[in-house]
């Protein structure tokens, strides 16, 4: 109970409005959905600027885990520190202040069809942060400049391709500068010459930011990431750098998913 008070006291005097250190660390992370299990105990951390990649076949967990580190899903028992504060007890002002310091990227585009580009980045800027619409149509092509996409600035959401919508999410994710971004299989819907794109953009972007990324796509794990957590059935199996997970795994499970065995 004392450590439940003192999770709802440090929760309220949590300031988010800059990241000493965006890291993140669960402890000992619980999420049930009735009498269904989905992650178990899971405890990992993420230092500040490192690139983590959630490796693992479907239903293991992979992308509640995202969604719990960003509140889109409540805990089921455990704790996430985000900048070493537990977020579990955030509620209305403090908790919209930590999702802006935490950009999303989904699997689906989730853009607006009948908006162009520029507008499908300047929109939350201008009616939800409060800019003016040409500081916010300024910085959303520049964003659009960063992404190689200012050429369609003008072009409506549903004339551009996956890989394009993709990358227009990510600009539109960088408008609100967070610190931390999670990503949820950001190119699995896409072409390899698309995903070879979106792979580049986030070379780039590990120098600025703390970043998560589920994947099914191995390749890519072992490309961009410093570090690749192995989950099975709800289960952090293995979690170590990518390189020796890839190269010299220590858990039987990891070198059979690795390696195709199963999965």
């Amino acid at each position: 109970m004392l450590s439940a008070l003192f999770h709802r006291s440090a929760a309220s005097a949590a300031d988010f409005t800059h990241l000493r250190q965006a890291s993140v660390e669960l402890r000992n992370v619980i999420k049930q959905y009735d009498a269904h299990s989905v992650l178990n105990g899971v405890s990992l951390a993420v230092e500040a600027g490192e690139v983590v990649t959630i490796l693992g076949p479907s239903g293991s967990g992979k992308s509640t885990l995202i969604r719990l580190i960003n509140q889109l899903e409540s805990l089921s028992g455990g704790e996430i520190f985000i900048d070493g504060k537990p977020i579990s007890q955030l509620r209305g002002a403090a908790l919209r202040q930590l999702r802006s310091r935490i950009g999303f990227v989904f699997q689906q585009f989730n853009l607006y069809s009948h908006l162009t580009a520029l507008q499908n980045i300047a929109l939350a800027l201008e009616y939800v942060h409060g800019w003016n619409k040409t500081e916010a149509d300024r910085r959303a092509l520049e964003l659009l400049e960063k992404v190689g996409l200012a050429e369609k600035a003008n072009a409506y959401a549903a004339q551009l391709s996956g890989g394009q919508q993709q990358r227009v999410c990510i600009a539109r994710v960088l408008a609100v500068n967070p610190e931390i971004i999670l990503l949820d299989e950001p190119t699995s819907a896409l072409d390899p010459v698309s995903t070879g794109k979106i792979e580049s953009m986030l070379l780039e972007l590990r120098e600025r930011y703390t970043m998560i990324i589920v994947t099914h796509n191995m390749s890519q794990a072992s490309r961009i990431s410093d570090k690749t957590a192995f989950f099975l059935d709800g289960h952090l199996i293995e979690y170590n750098d990518t390189k020796k997970i890839f190269m010299n795994p220590e858990k039987q499970e990891t070198e059979d998913y690795i390696s195709g065995r199963f999965g």
